[in-house]
């Protein structure tokens, strides 16, 4: 008699066939009202899915993680169904879950409007009450690909011919709706309640390829009760007043130009924001031990051969063939260069560990649909540094990088921190013993940093494991940024080499590691996570003088170059305009103090002092406020 093996070890033996309808029924009635699909054996399944052999299963509900998934999935079907059933003429392409929704690909000649999603949202709803049953069926090939021609669906067809000759191709009916899918699916139109909401409307090519025709994507989002989705719409609110993009423009800080797409233009403001910010971490590295280098941004393409970078990054470089027939590459990251720094001299093992860092430059190539204001560019600063150690220095290094960039985060407003632990993959590099001891410094580092950590197993690159940080930002949002390798390739692949103890040649360890990864896309985190309200050290204006009549011009530019000499940058407002239009405007451009003046400052040597975010006012003697406020303007 064949067994049903439970998570909690419990068994639930059976005759024929079972399927998870009778399991999640033979466990509790609670479960049997909650299940959604189940695992067996470790592979998704309906419920309806007959199991007849001994079997591992668990019961998938909507709380799980892959229960909301499946949610998600059922939920793009519905939004198909809906829009076929309101424009028939519409064809449909393919709809996949992604974080936190869905979305789906239609072919339409008219443009879906805002008032079109409110009428397809209302229909997914007539669909859930209609609780139509769902079924999975398995068509043979040609008679798939025929039928939905015949119906008009050429899409689909095609998605069918590609489809490998080994599979099966599944059906899923929803009611008399039907789609091709893999699923799972829930058993009914009506298990996905009612917490989904349709959020936009977008282009996209049918492939991701930009020869072919353009598709209209709409994007949902589905939760577990309308409770979770009215905090997830009201977190998306407070996005949308944060994004960078909006806020670097009030603040005057970048933009972006189709002449060179992908890269910033800087302007005074967002570049002094960005050397600020490169002004700290250089003092921080230079305590740690770093020495700063610098190296070419187009290298020729015989580097990026022996490094391997152009086998498995080449699609991503920009190159450059120069009158003599030479291939150059413009660099997608910094690595191959700092090695032929390393390279220069002999090196010894009292030179180790040797901890180079830069600054540096990269370019790589992102189609232009995904770029995204600083978070997605073409062109960006890495905070790259490379450290060469000895295998038994693999361990304290890991902790050193480990404990800096924690330190940084915290200074910069970032302390709930998450670390994810990538270790070796099957196909790999490097000897076992060293991996071992890679693996266990990453570890130990993670442990001491006493944070919630993730295994991700057999998730490191093919040359070594590497911790990932990942970041939570004031709205509850994940970034990752910050990241450990540790490369047991690169440095033997470009001949770098130093001199044991014992007068032997060996390859030192490489440690990759960026504190932010990208300067660009860090500072765009950074504004949005302080909703543009930049710690005052690091803001790029500190403050703006305001004389309330241009009677006081004069004493306002004596405030001004007060400030200036002590090294607090400052700017004085002019023009013409009354003082509260000022107030207003400098607060929308998020300047963190605004020095008003008029007669009672001018006669009493003093200035009154109004912070950002309060309308509260402090009124100080002019050399009394200077000193205060420089103060603040220092390093952590």
């Amino acid at each position: 008699m064949p067994d049903i093996k439970l998570p909690n070890g419990n068994k639930i033996p059976f005759i024929k066939y079972i399927d998870g309808f009778e399991i999640a029924k033979k466990i509790s009635k609670t479960l049997a009202k909650e299940a959604r699909v189940m695992s067996v054996n470790g592979e998704l399944k309906d419920l309806s899915f007959s199991i007849d052999k001994n079997a591992q299963v668990k019961i998938i509900t909507f709380r799980d993680k892959e229960g909301l998934e499946v949610v998600r999935h059922d939920a793009a079907h519905i939004l198909a169904m809906a829009v076929q059933e309101l424009f028939p003429k519409t064809q449909v392409t393919i709809g996949p879950v992604i974080e936190n929704g869905f979305y789906y690909d239609f072919s339409r000649k008219e443009p879906f409007t805002n008032d079109d999603l409110k009428k397809i949202e209302n229909k997914m709803g007539e669909i859930v009450d209609r609780d139509e049953p769902t079924k999975r069926e398995v068509w043979k090939r040609d008679e798939a690909i025929d039928h939905f021609k015949r119906i008009g669906e050429h899409y689909k067809a095609k998605i069918i011919e590609d489809i490998p000759k080994n599979e099966e191709v599944s059906i899923y009916r929803h009611g008399k709706w039907h789609d091709l899918c893999k699923g799972p699916h829930l058993s009914s139109t009506g298990k996905i309640g009612k917490a989904f909401k349709l959020t936009k409307v977008s282009g996209a090519y049918w492939r991701g390829d930009s020869n072919n025709e353009m598709l209209q994507r709409i994007y949902g989002t589905c939760w577990l009760n309308k409770k979770e989705l009215d905090e997830y719409l009201l977190k998306i609110a407070e996005a949308e007043k944060r994004d960078h993009r909006k806020l670097g423009k009030e603040m005057d800080l970048f933009h972006f130009r189709e002449e060179s797409p992908g890269a910033v233009f800087w302007h005074h403001k967002g570049w002094t924001l960005f050397q600020n910010l490169i002004d700290y971490m250089r003092l921080k590295q230079r305590k740690a031990g770093y020495k700063e280098i610098n190296t070419p941004e187009m290298l020729d393409k015989t580097l990026w051969e022996r490094s391997g970078h152009w086998e498995k990054f080449g699609e991503h470089m920009f190159t450059s063939e120069t009158p003599d027939e030479k291939i150059f590459a413009i660099k997608p990251m910094n690595c191959p260069g700092c090695v032929q720094v390393f390279n220069q001299g002999l090196k010894s093992y009292r030179d180790l560990p040797l901890k180079l860092s830069e600054f540096g430059k990269v370019h790589r190539y992102e189609p232009s649909g995904a770029l995204h204001g600083l978070l997605r560019v073409r062109a960006f600063t890495q905070d790259d540094a490379h450290i060469f150690c000895t295998e038994d220095q693999i361990t304290n290094e890991c902790l050193s990088v480990t404990n800096l960039i924690l330190e940084i985060y915290k200074d910069l407003g970032f302390e709930n921190v998450l670390l994810q632990l990538s270790d070796r993959p099957k196909k790999r590099v490097g000897d076992d013993k060293i991996w071992d001891k890679a693996e266990s410094a990453l570890l130990e580092a993670i442990k001491q940093s006493k944070l919630k950590y993730e295994i991700n197993k057999g998730e490191g690159a093919f040359y070594g494991p590497k911790i990932d940080f990942i970041l939570k930002d004031s709205i509850d949002r994940d970034w990752q940024c910050g990241t450990l390798q540790v490369d047991l390739n690169l440095p033997s692949r470009l001949g770098a080499s130093y001199i044991d103890n014992t007068g032997s040649k060996k390859i030192p360890v490489m440690l990759h590691r960026a504190l932010f990864g990208s300067l660009e896309r860090f500072i765009g985190i950074l504004i949005e996570h302080y909703a543009g309200k930049l710690p005052f050290w690091l803001a790029p204006l500190k403050a703006i003088v305001l004389p309330i009549t241009s009677e006081y011009d004069n004493y306002a530019k004596k405030v001004f170059e007060e400030f200036m000499k002590v090294g607090i940058n400052t700017e004085v407002d002019l023009k013409n305009q009354k003082i509260n239009y000022k107030i207003r405007e400098h607060s929308l451009s998020k300047v963190p103090l605004l020095l008003i003046c008029g007669k009672k400052e001018f006669d009493e040597n003093s200035i009154t002092i109004r912070r950002l975010g309060s309308e509260q006012q402090e009124t100080l003697p002019l050399d009394k406020a200077i000193k205060k406020i420089y103060q603040k303007i220092k390093f952590l």
